[in-house]
């Protein structure tokens, strides 16, 4: 009977350990999504496609990022 007892302390100290151990659901945070779809466009030097509002506009067009923009242009 004692050693019953002392498995199941045992036991739920472990259940308590790893419930403070895992995350909580409200602090995993996931990145929002956007309502609608966004429009994606093709960087004029490699051809990846990136969304619009994350696109560098240059003299001669769209870009990835800046260091396309200026390998392009330059």
């Amino acid at each position: 009977m004692k050693y019953l007892l002392v498995l199941i302390v045992v036991l739920f100290g472990v259940g308590m350990w790893r419930s403070n151990r895992l995350p909580k659901k409200d602090a995993v945070r996931k990145a929002p999504v956007p309502d609608t779809p966004q429009d994606m466009i093709a960087c004029k030097l490699c051809s990846l496609h990136v969304p619009r509002a994350e696109a560098v506009q240059g003299q001669l067009g769209l870009y990835c990022g800046n260091e396309h923009r200026h390998r392009a242009e330059d």
